[in-house]
C-alpha cells in the first residue's frame, strides 16, 4: 500500500543494516514495481563518513516578508478513457519547501549565512526552523493552550503519545510533530492540567503514569520544522545583493521518525 510506503522502506532499510551487521554477504530487495512506484533510493553512509544528520540549531535569521514556504503532496492521477479521474495519496504528510533568500538583510548576514552553510556541510547536516506561517498547535500562529490537539485517547496501558497537528475537521491530515519547544509545552489529561511527563526525543510524550482508559489526552505547543539546505551549493554575490538582489537559498523539510 503506497500509503504505509514509507514505514516499510524504513524497517526493509533497518533489515538490510541488521544482514550487514550479521556479515550477510549478499542481501536483496526483491519488489522492483514498488521500488519504481515509490522512489526507493538505498544509500547507506560509509563508515569513514558517518556523522550525526542533525544539529538541534534553529535557523540564525527571521525569515522576510518575501520569504516562501510551498507544502508539497505526490498524488498519483490516472485519467480513464471517459476524463475520469483516479487520484492516489502516496503522501500521508506534506513536505515543507522553503526559500529564505528574502530574508537576509545585510552584508554581515549573508557572511553568517555562510558560516552557517559551511558549518552544516551543505545538505548533509539539518537544522531547525521557524514556519513563520505555520508555528502553533492553536490554529497556525496562535498562543498555544493546554487543549489544542487530541493526541490520543488513554487505555490504562500506553504511556508513550507522539504529538501531532491535525488540519482538517473530516478525515483531517494528521502531522507528527518531531521538533516542539520544550518551554511551551503545555498538557491536559480527561480536561486537567497534568505534569507528570517527560519529552522524549522526536515529540514524543512520555507519561510518569499511563493515562487512565477512556480520557482525552491533549497538548499545546510551539514547534518548529527539520530542514536541510537543499543543494551542495551556496551562490552568493555582493555585488547582487549591493544590488538588492536577495540570493535563493532553497530549504527542504526532512521526515523524522520518532
Amino acid at each position: 500500500d503506497p500509503a504505509d510506503a514509507e514505514l516499510f522502506w524504513l524497517r526493509i532499510d533497518n533489515g538490510l543494516d541488521e544482514a550487514a551487521e550479521r556479515n550477510i554477504a549478499r542481501r536483496y530487495v526483491w519488489a522492483l514495481p514498488q521500488v519504481n512506484r515509490d522512489g526507493y533510493t538505498r544509500l547507506a553512509p560509509s563508515p569513514e563518513q558517518a556523522m550525526d544528520p542533525f544539529d538541534n540549531v534553529l535557523y540564525p535569521f527571521a525569515l522576510g516578508r518575501n520569504a516562501s514556504v510551498a507544502p508539497e503532496f505526490s498524488t498519483s492521477i490516472a485519467v480513464t478513457a471517459s476524463g475520469h479521474e483516479r487520484r492516489n495519496s502516496l503522501w500521508s504528510d506534506a513536505r515543507l519547501h522553503f526559500d529564505v533568500g528574502p530574508g537576509i538583510r545585510s552584508e554581515a548576514e549573508l557572511s553568517e549565512l555562510v558560516a552557517f552553510f559551511r558549518a552544516r556541510r551543505g545538505p548533509a547536516r539539518g537544522f531547525r526552523i521557524m514556519d513563520p506561517f505555520d508555528h502553533s498547535s492553536n490554529a497556525m500562529t496562535g498562543t498555544p493552550t493546554m487543549f489544542d490537539q487530541l493526541i490520543g485517547i488513554g487505555d490504562g496501558a500506553t504511556a508513550d503519545y507522539q504529538l501531532i497537528k491535525s488540519y482538517g475537521a473530516v478525515e483531517p491530515q494528521v502531522r507528527p510533530i518531531t521538533r516542539p519547544r520544550p518551554e511551551t509545552l503545555l498538557v491536559s489529561i480527561g480536561g486537567g492540567v497534568t505534569t507528570g511527563w517527560t519529552l522524549s526525543e522526536k515529540g514524543v510524550l512520555r507519561f510518569l503514569a499511563a493515562p487512565p482508559a477512556g480520557a482525552e489526552v491533549r497538548a499545546g505547543f510551539l514547534f518548529d520544522v527539520p530542514v536541510r539546505f537543499a543543494e551542495d551549493r551556496l551562490d552568493v554575490s555582493a555585488v547582487n545583493f549591493a544590488a538588492g538582489e536577495a540570493p535563493s537559498i532553497p530549504l527542504i523539510e526532512l521526515r523524522e521518525t520518532a
